[in-house]
């Protein structure tokens, strides 16, 4: 079966159930893991790359309204790989190309190749992703497995985190040019870490935050985890962030400790790696309760 993967979370999912090798096609933004480099891309971005955060919010502000595309579908390179399923998404049409797209261009390819959308907006829905696709690519044993693998460390993080009874405040914020918090999956990450959500309800989409709302909060961390961006460009943001007089004054208020994490690798993407970043989140906030898994990368202390 020749598989093309139209985001990463599925690219990540599909290597996951051990079929890397019948992966023939990728979006721009798969990079994970590092061995599917050089596999033919079948997007493109209209977001100029280098823009500020301000902007780039703006940007897709704009183009949402006017229902305008974010992504393209690059139509010859797919035409050419004769996909058998094509595995994509209709969740959110900032984070890859829209499913209406999709559907579109299905009737120029050849073969008439399954098409798989994956939605999860929970844990919960990420392993059911599992589910429905190892019987798309007929391997529901693989998927059993791999499955019974991912809930049994979101299980263990579970069982620790039941014994801490200081829940410390946390807000989740994926965006810092405006505020926006962690949605989706985010409350719930934050809630089996150990933690209580400041912002968020579960399941719900992430939503724009004033400075009045951050400070009223009183968080007593707050995790910066950057839609789309890995820790090095994070750092432009958060510096400006730090250094802003909102910032100081919640300072003043409630000490709050600043971690940062990979946004891009961990907590954007709907996939097994949020197991990830469930187990990063939790050694953050209860080091003592929660052990790093080996390779992980430790959460970055930037004001503690």
């Amino acid at each position: 079966m020749k598989i093309v993967s139209l985001l990463p979370s599925a690219t990540e999912l599909v290597c996951g159930l051990g079929l890397q090798d019948q992966l023939v096609g990728l979006s721009h933004e798969c990079d994970y893991p590092p061995s599917v480099a050089g596999l033919p891309i079948v997007t493109s971005s209209r977001i100029p790359e280098g823009l500020p955060s301000g902007e780039i919010d703006k940007l897709v502000t704009d183009q949402l309204k006017n229902d305008e595309a974010l992504y393209d579908l690059i139509m010859e390179p797919l035409v050419a790989l004769e996909p058998d399923l094509i595995v994509t998404q209709a969740l959110c049409d900032v984070c890859a190309v829209s499913g209406n797209d999709v559907a579109r261009a299905i009737g120029s390819l050849p073969g008439n190749p399954k098409v798989v959308n994956l939605e999860p907006i929970c844990l919960e829905d990420v392993l059911d992703t599992v589910d429905l696709l190892a019987q798309a690519a007929d391997c529901v044993e693989q998927g059993k497995a791999y499955r019974a693998e991912l809930q049994n460390r979101i299980n263990l993080v579970s069982a620790r985190s039941k014994a801490i009874t200081n829940r410390p405040r946390v807000a989740l914020l994926d965006w810092l040019e405006p505020l926006f918090d962690g949605g989706h999956w985010s409350p719930e990450i934050i809630d089996l870490a150990g933690g209580t959500p400041c912002f968020g309800a579960k399941q719900e989409p992430s939503q724009r935050r004033s400075w009045d709302q951050l400070i009223e909060a009183k968080p007593d961390y707050i995790f910066i985890a950057l839609c789309g961006f890995n820790v090095e460009r994070s750092m432009q943001d958060v510096e400006q962030f730090l250094a802003s007089e909102n910032f100081i004054r919640l300072q003043k208020l409630c000490s709050t400790k600043v971690f940062l994490v990979d946004g891009n690798a961990y907590f954007s993407r709907p996939g097994p790696r949020l197991v990830d970043a469930l187990e990063i989140m939790a050694n953050g906030l209860h080091p003592d309760i929660h052990p790093l898994p080996e390779g992980f990368p430790a959460a970055i202390k930037i004001i503690v």
